[in-house]
This record gives C-alpha cells, sequence and structure tokens, in this order.
C-alpha cells in the first residue's frame, strides 16, 4: 500500500486489489505465499472513511430507503476478504513497517504472521467514534490476545507498541528497520520451502481447534488431517530425504 498523502488508507479501490491478489493467490500453484506490506510512516491509518463513504452514497440511490441494508451489505466486503484470508490454505503474511490502525489491524489478525518495526503501534481506535471494530476487529483480539487485552484495545481504546503487541501474543516478531523487508521475505521464502498441502492442512487444523473448546474434537481432527498427510507424495518424499 503507497498512498502518503492519505497514510496509506484502505480505500475500496485498495479492497478490490487485495481481492485480486488473494484470488491469485489462491488459482496460482506457483505461488507460495503473500506478504502484505506498506511504505511511508503507517502502514495504514484504517478505512478511508471518504472513499467509503462516497462510495456508499453512490450506490445507496437504489436503496434509500434501507440504508442500514446498503451498509452492511458494502461492510461485507471486508468481512469475507478477511474471512477468505483466514480460509485459504497459504500463508499470508502481514509486514507493518509502521503503526497500523483500525481496519488495518483487523486485517492483521486475519493474516497467518504478523511482523512489526520497532517504532510501530497498534491500536483500533473505532471506540472514539462511537462504534466497535467491526471487521472482525472484537472477535478477532478476544481469539488471539485473549478477552482481557481484547478489551483494552477495543473497549478503552489504547494503542500499544511493538513491543507490548509482541507481549501479549498479537505479532510474532519484530525486525530491524534497516533489514525490516529482508527479514520478512528470508521467513516467507522458508514457508516456501516447506511441504505445502502439510502447511495449508495445519492451517486448517489449527484453526478449527482455536474454535472448539471440545479438546477430545480437537485431537480428532489433528488424526483426520494426519491420516490424510501421511499418505500423501510430500510425506513420502521428506521421508526418503532423511533416510
Amino acid at each position: 500500500m503507497t498512498r502518503p498523502d492519505k497514510l496509506n488508507a484502505i480505500s475500496p479501490a485498495i479492497t478490490a486489489a487485495f481481492w485480486e491478489a488473494t484470488r491469485r493467490l489462491a488459482d496460482d500453484d506457483s505461488l507460495g505465499c503473500m506478504i502484505i506490506a506498506a511504505t511511508g510512516r503507517y502502514f495504514t491509518a484504517g478505512i478511508d472513511l471518504k472513499a467509503s463513504a462516497k462510495q456508499r452514497t453512490d450506490e445507496s440511490d437504489a436503496m434509500s430507503s434501507r440504508p442500514g441494508w446498503q451498509y452492511r451489505r458494502a461492510y461485507r466486503e471486508h468481512h469475507l476478504l478477511y474471512d477468505e484470508f483466514e480460509n485459504l490454505e497459504k500463508p499470508i503474511v502481514l509486514a507493518a513497517q509502521g503503526t497500523c490502525l483500525g481496519a488495518g489491524l483487523e486485517m492483521a489478525m486475519s493474516c497467518d504472521f504478523r511482523f512489526c518495526t520497532p517504532t510501530a503501534e497498534w491500536a483500533v481506535p473505532e471506540i472514539r467514534l462511537g462504534v466497535l471494530p467491526g471487521s472482525g476487529g472484537a472477535s478477532r483480539l478476544a481469539r488471539i490476545v485473549g478477552p482481557a487485552w481484547a478489551k483494552y484495545l477495543a473497549m478503552a481504546g489504547r494503542q500499544i507498541d511493538a513491543e507490548k503487541a509482541l507481549r501479549i501474543g498479537l505479532i510474532h516478531d519484530i525486525f530491524p528497520a534497516e533489514t525490516f523487508a529482508e527479514d520478512v521475505r528470508t521467513f516467507c521464502l522458508d514457508l516456501c520451502e516447506l511441504p505445502a498441502e502439510a502447511v495449508g492442512m495445519t492451517k486448517t487444523a489449527i484453526d478449527i481447534a482455536a474454535d472448539i473448546a471440545d479438546r477430545s474434537i480437537q485431537r480428532q481432527v489433528d488424526r483426520l488431517v494426519n491420516t490424510i498427510l501421511v499418505h500423501s507424495d510430500e510425506h513420502k518424499e521428506a521421508l526418503n530425504r532423511y533416510r
């Protein structure tokens, strides 16, 4: 994302670009991973409120009697996009070189891995506008960092630095600004060397386990996934390399 005059705010055009990139990742077997990156002082300031409001106004003429329905319909584009990030059986990595706010943090939490520089800060400030972060911000926060920190961020509207984000499990690592792009790329290249089928199914199994409280069902999922993987060509080739 490169919109320096808008602090990389997420416009409908950027959302459309994310959809296109996600479909390419899903359809092209030569692509093993996707990195979401930006340039400038901010990773993103969140949703471009003016651009999004204009789009809703342009689209609402035919639905003027149901503005709430029209709003939710437009909003769903983000819900479905972030759900697709989670459902896609390939790794998606968010590399925040700067501060990440609002919808940017919601997007980050739908990615598999999150990295940032030491100066990056994180927040979902929607509560200050009298709303909650509705594109998964509240629910994914509770899932990733637990209800206590979710309330600190989404309910109290507090902003945290990179070290605290790492400590509470919101991000995976902090890389120096000077080598940030290289460090993220190295991580992703290592991911791409792993057996792709196993990576995809492990992602799915972990997400299922995170949504199911019953541990016996979690173990059944593990066994079912491994029953498939142990018969895969990838597994057989990996075993041969270690013999």
